[in-house]
């Protein structure tokens, strides 16, 4: 069953990478053996540096499940996720993760993320991006209201 999906997952890669709407990725989201969510990388065609295909496909589902959280679902995903989708496939809390090229296949073709994973573990003064904490009186008040909050939703 694993294999069906995959294979959705890389048809996605394929037909939207030569349709030129972005790079090779592809993904599905799949609860109680039906498919919830589809997405593939649409970066150029979005113009949306975020439109990866694990985050489209994150976003599909929640919307067609009525739900923030994946669990009880699995993801299958052409390729190892970078970073950004790491991040999201942690929020969304799917219970299992499939993939098929690995992140060194991806940075054999030009999408090396290995920067980023460096960069995460850096402080952030030290990042090549220019990060600065400016003040944080009032953001710190918004944090103490939520959590006085009694009407709040955690995830």
């Amino acid at each position: 069953m694993e294999e069906k999906f995959m294979d959705e997952a890389v048809r996605l890669s394929r037909t939207y990478m030569e349709r030129g709407q972005g790079g090779p990725f592809g993904c599905v989201i799949v609860k109680d053996g039906q498919v919830v969510g589809r997405g593939w990388n649409d970066v150029l065609h979005s113009g949306d540096p975020t439109a990866h295909a694990e985050v489209n496909a994150i976003r599909d589902a929640c919307k067609n499940l009525d739900t923030h959280q994946l669990e009880g679902c699995e993801l299958y995903a052409s390729c190892e996720p970078c970073p950004m989708c790491l991040g999201a496939i942690y929020w969304a809390r799917p219970d299992k993760v499939y993939f098929a090229n690995t992140r060194e296949d991806a940075a054999a073709i030009g999408f090396d993320d290995a920067f980023i994973y460096e960069e995460i573990n850096r402080d952030p003064a030290q990042r090549k991006i220019s990060m600065v904490a400016l003040d944080k009186t009032n953001a710190m008040e918004v944090f103490r209201l939520w959590t006085e909050k009694k009407d709040k939703v955690t995830y």
